[in-house]
């Protein structure tokens, strides 16, 4: 856990009203199809890099084009939004998005929460077969 609050905050200081303009330069980085973990932001390399790649890869597969769409979309505005990274524990994966528009005094903003297990605790129905099966029959 303590890898994930470490990689947060390096996500919202990166997305964050000052550093934002620096990112948006890049915004092609998480154009459709481009992987989350692109190291732009945690850089490759690192242990904290490891850790944050294995949970972007535990996450559901329909939650990877949902961020990259909604980061590429916030760096693509002009000035760019500003998004916050948030995480909080569950049991199964929730993500919940919300934005706040700009007023004439403030910018506004996007708020990204996802719910998951613990980095390391597993799912109880992980790697069980016939389990996405099941629910389309």
């Amino acid at each position: 856990m303590a890898a994930l609050q470490s990689v947060l905050a390096l996500l919202n200081r990166a997305f964050g009203q000052e550093q934002i303009a620096e990112l948006a330069a890049h915004r092609e980085a998480f154009g459709a199809g481009k992987p989350l973990a692109a190291g732009l932001v945690v850089k490759k390399g690192t242990r904290l890099y490891d850790a944050w790649r294995g949970y972007v890869g535990q996450l559901p597969p329909s939650f990877h084009p949902t961020l990259g769409a909604l980061i590429h979309h916030a760096l693509s505005t002009d000035p760019p939004t500003p998004v916050t990274f948030a995480w909080a524990p569950g049991y199964d994966y929730e993500i919940t998005i919300w934005e706040v528009p700009d007023t004439r005094n403030t910018r506004g903003g996007i708020t990204v929460l996802i719910k998951s297990r613990y980095p390391d605790d597993k799912h109880p129905v992980s790697g069980s077969k016939g389990s996405r099966s099941a629910r389309s029959a």
